[in-house]
């Protein structure tokens, strides 16, 4: 056949109603509504199957599902259920963690499980397809199809059948959206990876029992440790999470920050496998997979435009990925704005406007829903995590003031609390002026 041309559909029908680009959790809930509307659909995935270019180790926390899955739980590929969270604040020498334990995240409705995006990915576009969805995978969307007015009809690809028509085409084609940028959605240009992390982990096998004596658990139930002060000055922070026969641990770093710094990647995380307080949990591991990717943690103020003529965004592609200090999700609001994305492509087609204003439900169903309302809320916070003072100072000075307080130094009197924490503010450069501002900036996000 000829080479795909940037060309209109014809006066015929479009090959479908919705063509959805990415069969990860964003795009697979995409498809999942918009069948269910009785659309018809085509989920695009560049891989050989759902989940096959993906690596993860984290924690999806499941809320969102009870609109998409009843009973979710009884179905999701769990390896365990978060019932232990931990925060970590680190120096190169010590560690200070606030550790939580319940049984109430253990059994339903749960809280978050630990879960490999292999599986995960590959269970919802499983469910989609279910609903009448057409799996499209081992195919590379190469561009955007236009209409005269401008409008997106469809995607090219580098299938030997060459283009995809339809009346909405929803992009959920990962933090690098070309499909975004070329749509003309991304508001600001972005400039050397600014708002980009760069994740980096390794998964560590060790038998089933090690990790249950070690991490004190029993049954499914499952750690989520966060740490901060473990990346060597580079603004980020590092994780830590149990499976069912592994662990994962890796760390999450400005790229940016990680440029400047002339540090590779592999060597923080080697220092954080090295730390005393991180060693023993990983002593003995053997190592199964090292993984890479990109994560969009700029937040609300980062966020593309979320819908054009004929084209809605979602996902990472729309750089809804909550880095909030101790809230650190992804997949979950991935995964709300993929459902909403199929719902408001399905009521457009429905009332024959597709258009910028058809589509505008998309947006109003986010400002609703947790998706936009937390990233709307919290959008102060990436700065204040990523901060010199948090990222450096505060971590040393909450370590340094546990470990002055209880130090014993008889036959010398103990030094009163106000006393204390003077000195190692003063220790750690923090003056009052700044630590009012970072609590006030913090009270005015989290409050």
């Amino acid at each position: 056949m000829s080479e795909p041309t940037n060309r209109a559909p014809t006066a015929t029908a479009p090959d479908f109603d919705v063509i959805v680009v990415g069969a990860g959790p964003a795009g697979s809930a995409a498809a999942l509504e918009a069948s269910r509307a009785g659309r018809s659909v085509a989920l695009i995935e560049r891989g050989p199957y759902p989940g096959s270019k993906n690596v993860y180790g984290g924690v999806v926390y499941g809320r969102v599902l009870d609109d998409l899955v009843p009973e979710w739980w009884e179905h999701l590929p769990v390896e365990r259920w978060v019932t232990r969270r931990s925060t970590m604040l680190m120096t190169d020498h010590q560690a200070l963690t606030v550790d939580l334990r319940t049984e109430d995240w253990g059994r339903p409705p749960y809280n978050g499980a630990t879960v490999h995006r292999a599986a995960l990915d590959s269970w919802l576009a499983s469910l989609a397809e279910e609903a009448g969805a057409v799996l499209v995978p081992s195919t590379v969307v190469t561009g955007l199809l236009r209409g005269p007015r401008g409008e997106v009809t469809g995607v090219r690809t580098d299938r030997p059948d060459g283009d995809l028509t339809a009346r909405v085409v929803i992009a959920c084609d990962g933090v690098n959206s070309f499909l975004a940028k070329e749509a003309g959605l991304h508001r600001v240009p972005e400039k050397g990876g600014e708002h980009l992390s760069l994740g980096v982990k390794e998964t560590l096998a060790l038998p089933r029992q090690v990790i249950e004596e070690r991490f004190q658990l029993t049954g499914r139930d499952g750690l989520d440790l966060e740490i901060l002060g473990c990346t060597r000055g580079i603004p980020g922070g590092g994780f830590l999470y149990t499976n069912l026969d592994t662990v994962a641990v890796g760390v999450v770093l400005d790229l940016p920050g990680l440029a400047r710094s002339g540090t590779r990647p592999e060597e923080v995380l080697a220092g954080l496998k090295a730390h005393p307080a991180v060693a023993p949990l990983v002593h003995g591991a053997e190592v199964k997979e090292y993984a890479a990717h990109l994560i969009p943690e700029g937040g609300y103020d980062t966020m593309p435009e979320l819908a054009g003529d004929g084209i809605l965004v979602a996902g990472d592609a729309a750089h809804m990925c909550l880095a909030a200090g101790i809230w650190l999700e992804g997949v979950n609001y991935a995964l709300g704005a993929g459902m909403y994305a199929g719902r408001a492509a399905a009521s457009a087609i429905s009332t024959r406007d597709t258009s910028r204003r058809g589509l505008a439900g998309y947006r109003r169903m986010l400002e609703d829903s947790f998706v936009l309302a937390d990233h709307r809320k919290l959008r102060r916070v990436p700065g204040l995590v990523f901060s010199d003072r948090v990222q450096r100072a505060y971590p040393g000075l909450a370590c340094d003031l546990l470990q002055d307080l209880f130090q014993v130094d008889n036959p010398r009197p103990k030094p009163g609390l106000r006393h204390i924490l003077r000195r190692t503010a003063r220790r750690h450069g923090v003056g009052l002026r700044h630590a009012l501002s970072d609590v006030l900036t913090g009270l005015r996000s989290f409050g």
